[in-house]
C-alpha cells in the first residue's frame, strides 16, 4: 500500500499558511506521510479567482487577528500579537527566492520556510525584501549561497516557475491559502482550504491525531 501524500501550497504573507506549515513541519502526526511544500503567490491566486483580500472586508480583519492567535495558542505555535511590518506585504520576491531554494536546495526548503515564517509572525521582522531576507538566509546558506539565491531569483526562469506553481494551485481548486492536496494510501485525492480543516486532512490521510498532552497542546481536541 502506498504511503499517504500531502502537498501544501503556502505564501509567507499568510498567518494561516504559517499555522498549517508549522503543524505539518513539526508535528509527529505528519511523519506518517510524504509532505511536499510548494511556495506560490497568494496575490496571483486572489486576483485569478476574484477573491477580495480579507482586510478589505468589513470586520474580517479584526476577526482574523483574533482567530490566528486563538489557534496559535491552542497548538503552541509561536505567534506575536499584532501584525508584521507592512502587513500584508507584497511577497512576490521572497516567494521567488523560496521557489529557487526548492530547485537549488530542495532538502532545505522546509527549513527555509520555517525560518521566514518564524521571523515574520513570531518575531515581527520584515521578510519581503532582499535586504530583510538576507540575514535569515545567511544562517542557512551562508553569505555566498544567499547571494546566489537572491541574484538568481530575479531570473525569468524562476519568475515563470513561481507562476506555474501558482497556476498549479489554481488548477487544484485553490482560492486562498493554505491549500492542501491530500492523497491517501488508497490513491484517493481530496483538497482542503484553511488551517481549521487540517483535522479533515489527517482523517483523509489515515493519520492518527495526538492526545491533548502532546506538544501541539489542546488544538487537536478543538478540531472535533
Amino acid at each position: 500500500m502506498a504511503k499517504p501524500k500531502l502537498v501544501l501550497y503556502v505564501d509567507v504573507v499568510s498567518p494561516f499558511a504559517y499555522l498549517a506549515f508549522h503543524i505539518c513541519y513539526t508535528s509527529p502526526v505528519f511523519k506518517g506521510c510524504d509532505v511536499t511544500y510548494v511556495p506560490v503567490f497568494l496575490g496571483g491566486i486572489m486576483k485569478a479567482t476574484g477573491n477580495r483580500p480579507p482586510l478589505q472586508i468589513k470586520n474580517k480583519g479584526e476577526w482574523i487577528d483574533k482567530e490566528r492567535l486563538r489557534w496559535a495558542k491552542s497548538f503552541n505555535i509561536p505567534m506575536a500579537e499584532g501584525n508584521p511590518p507592512g502587513f500584508p506585504a507584497n511577497t512576490i520576491k521572497v516567494q521567488r527566492a523560496l521557489t529557487l531554494v526548492g530547485i537549488l536546495h530542495p532538502q532545505r526548503l522546509a527549513e527555509s520556510l520555517a525560518a521566514v515564517f518564524h521571523a515574520s509572525f513570531a518575531e515581527h521582522r520584515q521578510v519581503h525584501t532582499p535586504e530583510s531576507l538576507t540575514p535569515i538566509f545567511e544562517k542557512i546558506f551562508g553569505e555566498e549561497g544567499t547571494k546566489e539565491i537572491l541574484t538568481k531569483s530575479t531570473s525569468d526562469e524562476v519568475k515563470q516557475l513561481l507562476t506555474a506553481k501558482t497556476n498549479e494551485a489554481l488548477a487544484e481548486g485553490s482560492f486562498g491559502l493554505p491549500w492542501y492536496v491530500a492523497t491517501n494510501a488508497e490513491g484517493e485525492k481530496e483538497c482542503y482550504w484553511g488551517f481549521d480543516h487540517i483535522a479533515q486532512v489527517t482523517d483523509h490521510l489515515g493519520l492518527e491525531r495526538p492526545g491533548s498532552d502532546s506538544i501541539s497542546g489542546t488544538g487537536w481536541r478543538a478540531m472535533l
